[in-house]
This record gives structure tokens, sequence and C-alpha cells, in this order.
């Protein structure tokens, strides 16, 4: 077993394991670590801000090594996360707050993630990793219900 592979295997006691080690490897740009959080599934499904829908393994490797490849590493904390768990699922809202280095210095932007984890044979995996396209602003979160129908 790939030491990556292994590590996960390790890493995958809880869907917040796999979530911890997936933004570390962002933050590192380690292509292996952040792999080895995915599922071993042929539908694992990822999706940039403002991107197409990646499908696989491959695809998926291709479209971070691209990222790693262009911009380094992604300096990305994962804040405000709301969990939804059952028996071998579990839906994570996520926050992100992403610094981005401009020519006036470092510039926060924010993205709403929604990552999907299933408990597999070796452990807890995610399987959908979706990101809507960022903004300058912090992002508000809506807690009421209004009393409008329409």
């Amino acid at each position: 077993m790939p030491k990556a592979r292994q590590q996960a295997a390790t890493l995958g006691v809880t869907p917040d394991e796999v979530e911890t080690a997936f933004y570390e490897a962002l933050q590192s740009a380690d292509i292996e670590k952040l792999m080895a959080c995915w599922a071993d599934d042929d539908d694992i499904v990822c999706i940039h801000p403002g991107g197409p829908r990646v499908v696989g393994a491959l695809a998926i490797r291709s479209a971070f090594d691209a990222i790693f490849g262009h911009e380094g590493s992604i300096q990305v904390q994962a804040e405000s996360i709301r969990r939804i768990t059952s028996m071998a699922s579990a839906v994570h809202n996520v926050l992100e707050r992403i610094e981005v280095m401009t020519s006036e210095g470092p510039v926060h932007a924010f993205v709403l993630a929604t990552n999907v984890y299933h408990l597999t044979p070796l452990g807890w995996r995610l399987v959908v990793h979706h990101a809507s396209p960022g903004t300058q602003d912090e992002v508000q979160e809506v807690n009421q219900v209004s009393q409008v129908l329409h």
C-alpha cells in the first residue's frame, strides 16, 4: 500500500479527520496526501469554483496537479462547518477562507464548499468536493425562516 494511502487509512477514522487532512494537503500542495483522502471510486466528483464537474480519481488528480503547478499551495482555512452525519455518509458545508496574494498584498476570498464523505472498507473517504464561486465579502449565513412563503 503506498505511503499516502496508508496514512489516509489511519486518518479515515472520522469524516473530520479526512477533512483536516484534505485542507492540510491543499495548504502544503501535497498531491499524494490530497488524493489519499478520496475514495477509490470511479464516480468521485470535484467541482472547483466556477469550473466544470471533474469525475474520477485521474481527472481530479490532474486538476489539482494543474492548480499546484500554477498556483502552488492554497492557503485555505475551513470555518463555520455545518455537519450532517449518518451511519455511512456525512455531508459538511464549509466556509473556506482563502488567502490570495496580489500585487497589493494578501487578499481574502470566501468560498462555500460542500464535502461529502462515505464510510468505505478503508475508513471514511471524500466522494464529492463542490466549491461555489468565491467572493471578497464574507459570506453571511441565514438561520431564520421567513414568514413570507413566496
